[in-house]
């Protein structure tokens, strides 16, 4: 009902030009990337430490070009990828049912909410020691990571999602004769959808610094080379501008998932409730 008085309230517009997207939306990183580079070049010509430690940008952009000509670098940025997405969508798996078990059964909050908030605090890295031993130097060593820096960040989301929800929802739908796993689906999910994105996004997050501690930590021929693997190859050869390259692909990587996915599910979110409002 909110959202529908919302979007009454709310003024229609047109679709945004193409232009003013670009201005907008395009432009202003493109600006800021590009004073970064200068900042980085006007660094490196003042000498401000020693060029091994401080590579210029061209040497960097060689450094991809390099490992673009050999076929590499889309199998490194391949390898960690697939991996991260799978060990997100396992996480998804595990935390949204989790997390909504904690937040309708009081017993096992007061029972497991704060291990959830205290796995959520634990560093990633923590867990590549005792993961390795466990499991061994393999693939399932590095989604046991994942699932334990991701799964306490998506329950929680849900639970947060689902305190927010009004009281008067659920006795709507219980009135309405929405009852188990209708009320659950049509009513809880759907109310708690803005807190439950938040934790989606924070998941993804984590599931990806999870990703990048193991993959620096357990080296294995087995595990192929990914982009925390190739930031450590560079530390192990001293080579900044392979790290920079890792760096910049990583960054890139994370860019790319949020731009992609998060933000046009939380573009969805809002103008489904009337929210999205342009001036």
């Amino acid at each position: 009902m909110e959202a529908g008085l919302d979007a009454l309230d709310a003024v229609p517009s047109s679709r945004t030009p193409l232009r003013q997207t670009l201005v907008q939306k395009v432009l202003p990183p493109l600006i800021a990337v590009a004073l970064v580079l200068v900042v980085w070049q006007v660094l490196v010509w003042a000498e401000v430490t020693e060029s091994y430690k401080l590579p210029a940008p061209a040497e960097v952009w060689d450094e991809v070009v390099t490992a673009w000509q050999r076929g590499t670098l889309l199998e490194y940025i391949w390898t960690s990828v697939s991996r991260g997405l799978l060990g997100f969508l396992l996480a998804l798996s595990i935390g949204t049912p989790l997390g909504l078990v904690v937040a309708r059964v009081k017993f096992v909050r007061a029972a497991i909410g704060p291990i959830l908030s205290g796995l959520q605090s634990l560093p990633s890295v923590a867990w590549v020691p005792p993961a390795v031993i466990w499991l061994g130097l393999n693939d399932s060593m590095m989604f046991a990571v994942i699932l334990l820096g991701a799964v306490p960040s998506i329950a929680n989301g849900l639970v947060s999602g689902v305190d927010q929800v009004p009281p008067l929802f659920l006795r709507a739908g219980r009135t309405l004769g929405a009852t188990g796993l209708r009320h659950t689906w049509h009513i809880v999910m759907p109310a708690a959808l803005p807190g439950y994105l938040a934790g989606l996004k924070q998941g993804w997050a984590f599931s990806w610094r999870s990703l990048m501690a193991a993959e620096i930590i357990a080296s294995s021929p087995e595990l192929g080379v990914g982009l925390g693997q190739l930031l450590e190859n560079g530390r192990t050869a001293s080579s900044m501008s392979m790290v920079f390259l890792a760096i910049l692909m990583i960054l890139i990587v994370g860019i790319a998932i949020d731009l992609l996915i998060f933000s046009p599910l939380e573009r969805w979110v809002l103008r489904s409730r009337g929210l999205l409002v342009k001036s």
